[in-house]
């Protein structure tokens, strides 16, 4: 077990690492479940897949503590991130009389957290959730740290809010449901905090990423908990992503974020595979601008490709140009008034922020990456 703060000036709070959580969730999450025992029913929000696979086992252990819990059930993908599901979440919490001293219950993904955690958001200015992460990706990332977001016609997250959970309870038995594709997705993130910040967990992942991969429990949970750890300490430092130091957390995202838009934001390449070949790409480009070896910048590849992500961008089989690509960043988020960070790394565990790039050279730099080398 291992319990990780969030040391957040008035709002900190709990995540909580242990096997069985979810089976003894009236247990775990005791304090947020007191305004429920009038009777009313608990909120929660599940994804078909997590409903289907958890729903009856939440209900079984909520009713022997004499809850009641209401589901809002939502389609598995980006596609539940939109205006219309958010309305019908927040229409369907005001329809429970949710207070703003209640909690409601997110289930599943990094999709379900983001939508249940901007919902909760907005709804009476704020209402507080509990996190309950089903992927490994859910668990390292965008469980912990409050930013919720949907998707619109313009582009992935760009209409958000920050807002803390109140509790986030992770257990690893979950993730023996997970496909192989989304734990190797996931794994891509915790790949990610070793390359931006402790080059030691880089080596270690590189040495005991297979047992991670394999579910093997003391791997997992030292590999959750130490990308857990570091989110944390970036979080509390920087909430709000005002300095340059969450941006770190962005590692491989501006790159990945491209292809994503270019490949559809569809299942050809999930958020953690396109962040995975985002992180090859910054490291090669690291090294063309002389910051690290091109030795290193290849250990960094040759580590996510032996997790079985993608690390060849040719192998996308894209029909763009780097240009195009460079127009998909130009709308990203992160881009500033006039320039367009770049996370890159100054050595293996050693990201900065970069505002020095110049975008033809990124173009050029794809262009380069998109030819495939000689047979």
């Amino acid at each position: 077990m291992a319990v990780i703060p969030v040391a957040l000036a008035g709002r900190a709070y709990d995540v909580v690492i242990e096997e069985g959580l979810l089976a003894r969730l009236a247990e775990a999450a005791a304090p947020f479940l007191k305004g429920y025992a009038s009777g009313r029913a608990v909120p929660f929000v599940a994804d078909t897949n997590t409903h289907r696979l958890y729903g009856a086992g939440v209900e079984a252990d909520l009713a022997a503590q004499g809850f009641k819990v209401d589901w809002f059930v939502v389609e598995p993908g980006e596609d539940a991130k939109t205006w219309g599901v958010l309305e019908q979440l927040t229409d369907w919490l005001l329809a429970l009389g949710v207070t703003r001293k209640d909690h409601v219950f997110a289930l599943g993904g990094g999709v379900v957290g983001d939508l249940v955690g901007f919902a909760c958001a907005i709804t009476k200015r704020g209402v507080g959730f509990v996190q309950l992460p089903t992927t490994l990706l859910a668990q390292v990332d965008s469980s912990v740290g409050g930013k919720t977001a949907i998707n619109t016609a313009a582009g992935k997250n760009l209409i958000g809010a920050f807002h803390q959970p109140s509790l986030v309870l992770i257990d690893p038995l979950v993730l023996a449901t997970l496909p192989d594709r989304e734990m190797r997705a996931g794994f891509a993130e915790v790949l990610k905090y070793g390359l931006l910040g402790d080059a030691a967990f880089f080596g270690w992942l590189e040495a005991n990423g297979a047992a991670v991969l394999a579910r093997k429990p003391a791997a997992l949970e030292h590999a959750i908990a130490t990308s857990i750890a570091m989110k944390a300490r970036i979080v509390a430092a920087d909430e709000r992503e005002t300095d340059d130091l969450r941006a770190l957390l962005n590692l491989g995202h501006t790159f990945g974020h491209a292809l994503e838009a270019e490949t559809g934001f569809s299942d050809r390449l999930l958020h953690g595979e396109a962040v995975a070949l985002g992180m090859v790409l910054a490291a090669r480009y690291s090294a063309r601008r002389g910051e690290i070896s091109s030795a290193d910048a290849e250990r960094a590849a040759r580590a996510i490709a032996a997790a079985g992500l993608p690390a060849d961008l040719p192998a996308l089989g894209l029909t763009c140009d780097g240009a195009r690509l460079v127009e998909h960043m130009r709308h990203d988020k992160k881009a500033e008034a006039t320039t367009l960070p770049f996370l890159l790394l100054r050595a293996l565990g050693e990201a900065y922020v970069a505002r020095d790039v110049d975008l033809a050279d990124i173009a050029a730099f794809l262009d380069a990456e998109l030819t495939p080398l000689p047979a």
